[in-house]
């Protein structure tokens, strides 16, 4: 089912000739998925990489063993990392990345089940945003999907805070 974000961020990626690409870990695809409910979003959309393992983002998306040691999966460094890498490696001019704690297990004390970071990385720069969701593990994927989409089209709006 396509949502009209979806259907405006095509427009938008379409009217500009940009191509967008994505780095998910606990989306699991959920992303690339929306993106691609809409007709004629290869002309746009480059492709998707679901790296959920530590060995995989390293090995897929170029993100350092010492950042993930350093500071784990789920933080601002990892995934303007997984973003920078998605970018690079699917030659987009925009990527998006998200990893978090779906739940229901795996929260710690300074990183409760739901937290979740995105990145994005631009031609015009890099940002990361930070949420903490309060659902059930589909619940949680649903809303990081919805959110990296609206990170996107926040850029596209020119509307970053």
């Amino acid at each position: 089912m396509q949502r009209q974000i979806e259907v405006t961020l095509g427009q938008l990626l379409r009217a500009r000739g940009l191509k967008l690409s994505t780095a998910e870990s606990c989306t699991g695809g959920l992303i690339a998925d929306r993106i691609t409910d809409v007709p004629g979003s290869s002309e746009y959309f480059i492709g998707g990489i679901v790296a959920y393992a530590y060995e995989a983002k390293v090995a897929l998306l170029e993100v350092s063993w010492d950042t993930l040691h350093a500071h784990g999966a789920v933080s601002r460094e990892t995934v303007l990392e997984m973003a920078r890498g998605a970018r690079k490696a699917l030659g987009a001019d925009i990527a998006v990345s998200v990893s978090g704690i779906a739940g229901p297990g795996g929260g710690l004390p300074d990183k409760p089940v739901g937290t979740t970071w995105l990145g994005l990385s631009t031609p015009d720069g890099e940002w990361a945003r930070k949420f903490v969701w309060e659902r059930d593990r589909r619940g949680n994927k649903e809303l990081s999907a919805e959110a990296a989409l609206q990170f996107v089209l926040d850029y596209l709006e020119g509307d970053l805070k």
